[in-house]
């Protein structure tokens, strides 16, 4: 199957656009048939011995969301003090998630029992069911862009929060918690670029030939 330069172009459009989305969400509800595209997308990721490690929970009810929220405040507030005191205020005014705003929230799991003990390509890399998953989400990142649904990964909540809400067991790993809905608008830049945190990185600092090269020493803030 070959892919035309419009549809080319179209698949680019969406990686360009795509934003980490944590505010600025509508009330307006995600038709089933749409999140089973987002969904069905993600299901076609890329997958090591084509384990399909993942599953997804979709939360809906307010009171699991506050739940989860509560989880964020308190994993917000230990991170705050793991920054400097002049950038502390600086995170501090950040709005880092929509998990109560956002229509649709979805956990994704992986299961690294699935398929049994030995997995074609985790072999010598056992960590690739890991790797796989996260694959998974980037494809449904980009659907729901596609939809023109804004999706956010909020990662500052510890794993025990979403087990005790979500009855997730011990023995799956827990990759990411993702708020999904509508919005007003997608921003033309990044948040944490267009307000000043961090720039985008210069490809040609990233890209190298043949060997490894130490091109500048990166600077954390």
């Amino acid at each position: 199957m070959q892919i035309n330069q419009a549809e080319r172009d179209a698949l680019y459009k969406v990686i360009y656009s795509r934003r980490d989305v944590r505010q600025d969400f509508l009330d307006t509800p995600i038709e089933q048939a749409v999140i089973e595209r987002i969904l069905q997308a993600a299901h076609h990721a890329p997958s090591v011995g084509f384990s399909q490690p993942w599953d997804f929970i979709l939360v809906h009810q307010p009171a699991t969301k506050q739940a989860i929220k509560q989880g964020y405040e308190a994993a917000s507030a230990k991170s705050a003090l793991q920054f400097s005191p002049e950038l502390r205020q600086t995170y501090q005014s950040f709005k880092l998630e929509g998990i109560v705003e956002a229509p649709l929230g979805i956990c994704v799991t992986c299961d690294r029992e699935r398929n049994g003990p030995v997995v074609i390509g985790r072999t010598i890399k056992p960590e690739m069911d890991l790797y796989s998953t996260v694959c998974a989400i980037q494809n449904m990142w980009l659907a729901a862009r596609a939809e023109n649904i804004g999706l956010g990964w909020v990662s500052i909540i510890d794993d025990q929060v979403l087990r005790d809400a979500l009855n997730i067991p011990q023995r799956l790993s827990i990759i990411g918690y993702l708020c999904l809905g509508y919005v007003s608008h997608f921003a033309e830049q990044p948040e944490l670029e267009q307000f000043g945190w961090l720039a985008r990185e210069d490809l040609k600092q990233l890209v190298h030939e043949e060997q490894w090269q130490d091109k500048y020493s990166h600077q954390q803030p």
